[in-house]
């Protein structure tokens, strides 16, 4: 049967690469994120891979109303809505007092009320149609703590707290599953496109996982529910440290985000994306691994040209 997913957070990151990963299924697409101009250029790309349908809905998930609007033209285009994919998400560098109050505050609405917001309407359609799966995505820091990104940090704690609370109230709804993909550092732009207050760019510190790898956590997610997926090597490595030893944790956690978390390069207070969106730095990828599938396409193009070059001479 062909589903309607809902993404939101469509035009960058995970997001992105899991609109193309349902897309490359059959699967009827509903597509959201801030910037409309992006967001035609993903509804083509998934058009191209695949997708039954694709519709493309410019939100912002900290409106209001805007989700109520969202859910409605997947209804009134498709009938119903199966599949829920919010990754939507800010994130801002700074120590927390030197971070701009409204900067701060804004994360949290996006990245934690922007969630909680799209967990209310998803779950009103879900328990008047009597199925339905909403997979929100987490973050290995709402399981542990790393400075100088208190206002993201802060977000996805309660966002975890969330969930486990919705998936409590939701076992008397069955048919009804609600889950959440936990990633550690993901290759994506958020990096580059967050505010910034430390005047250093962040980057995501080793290990770092593709985001077409979290995406298939996600369609997995679609196709079998589970409470929660963590999508990277380190991340239950890390959340025994926080745990287990919370002094050596503390002791250790500062040096190695100013060494693997910080790139050199200065930046200028910005507040980056977090009010307003940028489009031209809105990808799958961020650049901090080589593309490989991309790879192989020049390599496999460069190795057709020379083949056909050869062909021609000794014909």
């Amino acid at each position: 049967m062909t589903r309607t997913v809902v993404v939101t957070g469509a035009t960058s990151g995970i997001g992105r690469a899991a609109a193309r990963e349902f897309a490359g299924r059959g699967d009827r697409l509903v597509l959201a994120a801030r910037a409309p101009e992006t967001l035609d250029q993903v509804r083509r790309e998934c058009a191209d891979a695949g997708a039954a349908d694709v519709r493309a809905v410019p939100t912002d998930v900290t409106e209001p109303d805007a989700l109520d609007a969202l859910a409605a033209t997947a209804v009134a285009e498709f009938g119903r809505v199966d599949v829920w994919v919010h990754t939507a998400a800010v994130m801002a560098y700074g120590r927390f007092e030197e971070t701009p109050a409204e900067v701060f505050e804004q994360v949290v609405r996006t990245d934690l009320l922007g969630s909680a917001g799209v967990a209310r309407v998803a779950l009103r359609h879900f328990k008047q149609a009597g199925a339905g799966t909403l997979i929100l995505t987490g973050s290995v820091l709402g399981h542990i703590t790393a400075p100088y990104m208190s206002g993201y940090v802060t977000s996805k704690w309660g966002l975890h707290g969330l969930v486990r609370a919705l998936q409590q109230e939701s076992r008397d709804l069955p048919g009804v599953d609600i889950c959440l993909v936990t990633p550690g550092s993901v290759d994506t732009p958020v990096y580059q496109q967050a505010a910034n207050y430390l005047g250093r760019i962040g980057r995501p510190p080793l290990p770092i996982t593709t985001p077409e790898r979290v995406a298939r956590a996600i369609a997995h997610c679609a196709d079998r529910p589970r409470r929660e997926i963590s999508v990277g090597r380190i991340n239950l490595v890390m959340r025994v440290g926080f745990t287990a030893l919370p002094a050596v944790y503390d002791v250790l956690v500062g040096p190695l985000m100013r060494l693997g978390g910080l790139t050199g390069r200065p930046v200028p207070p910005t507040e980056g994306v977090v009010f307003t969106p940028h489009p031209a730095g809105e990808a799958v990828r961020g650049g901090w691994l080589p593309d490989l599938s991309r790879a192989v396409r020049t390599v496999g193009g460069a190795t057709a040209a020379v083949g056909s070059a050869v062909r021609r001479r000794l014909s």
